[in-house]
């Protein structure tokens, strides 16, 4: 074998055999492409062989079943990386290769994106965050695309208007937790920063925000809709500006759409000579990859990110095997994760 580093290194059976948990009389069975060794037991060998930065032999290297697309709307939120991780991982294993494709400003649209994978012959395609979550999109390309035979699942957004299996989280759920925890810590005046309305997971975002800052505060709507919600981009500047627009709406608290909104509360509110959470909490959304180390640890709702990326890549699966999922909406709930970034309000009596 050859090892993938450009330094030189001497492969040992027994430093295989470690990595594995096996015998080095197995791991030569397995590199061998030998019988008699469990299905289990193979697959720990050739991850060790991954792990330890090693080419496969040309014999163990599976024959890919095809190909399959990923359409991402950008990388720069750490989500989508996290997302397209789990889907990639989940795919190799049923034996596909998956082909990452990501929208940039400037670059190749959704649309033509999915023509260069139909022109390469994928068998299926997966959608994150794509024209499916916009009620201003023309949904009529999802159609075309079925009528071309490729199968696809859409992740996060949904549209009565598309005849395809949908993959979500709970945002009204998202929403619920967020504002009950804050509730709970005395916040009385909680804001929401979130991306443009036109998206349906914001939509739905809302939807669950005012009812439950109706449930817990006896708010009316039309209070809550008019000074407590601001729409800003998806990005940490937008959550600065969002937040910063709250603050001076006199909000102790800000739930976000996304943990780098979230992040870009935290600097308006150190940029106003307010502390976080002495002065003002925040909440985010996604629990992204190393959200635990931020200063403070910030409080989020945890999108159940592997959960959704496998049922993705099941569903696909079964479109592209012929046994179609119904067109319906699985969804998945969140789950609060409180960390440093939320604590009582200022000269707040917390609830029992």
């Amino acid at each position: 074998m050859r090892p993938v580093q450009s330094n030189p290194v001497t492969t040992r059976l027994a430093d295989i055999a470690a990595q594995a948990g096996v015998s080095e009389a197995t791991v030569s069975r397995v590199l061998n492409g030998k019988p008699g060794v469990a299905a289990t037991t193979r697959q720990s060998v050739l991850a060790a062989l991954d792990v330890l930065g090693y080419e496969r032999p040309v014999r163990l290297r599976q024959r890919s079943e095809g190909l399959v697309g990923l359409i991402t709307p950008e990388l720069e939120n750490p989500i989508f990386p996290a997302l397209a991780q789990v889907i990639g991982q989940a795919l190799t294993r049923q034996g596909y290769t998956p082909v990452l494709a990501t929208q940039t400003p400037g670059g190749s649209t959704e649309d033509e994106l999915t023509e260069m994978l139909v022109d390469r012959g994928v068998a299926g395609i997966i959608y994150v965050s794509g024209l499916h979550a916009d009620t201003t999109a023309d949904m009529q390309r999802y159609e075309r695309l079925r009528a071309q035979g490729v199968p696809f699942v859409l992740v996060d957004g949904f549209s009565p208007k598309v005849q395809a299996p949908f993959i979500s989280p709970d945002d009204r759920a998202a929403m619920t937790l967020a504002v009950t925890h804050l509730a709970s810590l005395g916040h009385t005046r909680i804001g929401l920063a979130l991306g443009p309305k036109r998206f349906v997971p914001v939509q739905r975002k809302i939807e669950g925000f005012v009812r439950a800052m109706q449930d817990q505060l006896g708010l009316a709507a039309e209070v809550i809709e008019t000074e407590l919600i601001q729409h800003s981009l998806y990005t940490l500047e937008g959550g600065q500006a969002a937040a910063t627009s709250l603050i001076e709406r006199d909000c102790t608290a800000v739930v976000c759409a996304s943990d780098m909104m979230a992040l870009g509360a935290i600097r308006a509110a150190r940029q106003r000579g307010l502390e976080v959470p002495r002065d003002v909490s925040v909440v985010g959304f996604d629990d992204s990859p190393l959200i635990a180390f931020t200063d403070p640890p910030l409080t989020t709702v945890r999108k159940p990110v592997p959960a959704m990326g496998q049922a993705a890549v099941r569903t696909l699966l079964e479109e592209i095997g012929g046994t179609p999922a119904p067109h319906s909406e699985f969804v998945f709930m969140p789950e609060l994760v409180v960390r440093g970034s939320t604590a009582s309000a200022p000269h707040a009596v917390r609830m029992p």
